[in-house]
């Protein structure tokens, strides 16, 4: 029986994925680990994000809006299904993609042209499973998941205004995992909060 990994290790599965798992206790970090994950990214990359409602999946694309440079407040797509945040430094545009709302698999999606965007792009979908997995081999699936007995919203809380000081009903446990050739040898462990 394999001993339980300590929190921010990158085990290594099929030799095509890596993975980390974080704990996140506060909008302000969500919106922190954003920021550490968009240094990893770059155009074409797909991002899909899983979580409940409130789980904090548009606070951390908040986040990565900010670490890419994009123009224009990240707020949830839900009501326009897409938005698009060109750059403001000459990286990636972010195409941020809520498919709640979306029955179908990738074909009720290609009105959004995203197999367009994605090249030039860094494209994250929330709600995204079995839905824009045919976009690329390559990905990264972002998992969070609020702490067993949490009934608090992330979402609810806007990371301009939020302090850094730990909330019990913000606690999060994210999962992100690499897929595919591109992220194969990344160090995901980076993405852990740097100790201070």
């Amino acid at each position: 029986m394999e001993a339980p990994r300590p929190t921010g290790t990158t085990p290594r599965t099929a030799g095509t994925a890596t993975r980390t798992v974080l704990a996140v206790d506060s909008p302000a970090r969500m919106t922190a680990l954003g920021l550490r994950l968009a240094a990893l990214l770059r155009p074409g990359d797909l991002v899909m994000l899983t979580g409940e409602l409130g789980a904090g999946k548009t606070t951390l694309t908040r986040g990565l809006g900010e670490g890419l440079g994009v123009r224009g407040a990240v707020t949830s797509p839900t009501f326009v299904i897409a938005r698009v945040h060109p750059s403001l430094t000459g990286g990636p545009a972010l195409v941020h993609v809520d498919a709640y709302r979306l029955g179908g698999g990738l074909d009720e999606m290609e009105d959004l042209d995203l197999d367009v965007s994605l090249p030039d792009s860094v494209i994250v979908v929330e709600w995204g499973d079995g839905k824009v997995e045919e976009l690329s081999e390559d990905r990264l699936h972002v998992v969070i998941e609020r702490a067993v007995g949490d009934a608090g919203t992330m979402a609810a809380t806007d990371a301009t205004d939020a302090t850094d000081a730990p909330d019990g009903d913000d606690r999060r446990t994210v999962t992100v995992t690499g897929l595919g050739p591109r992220w194969a040898d990344a160090d995901l462990t980076v993405l852990a909060p740097s100790a201070s």
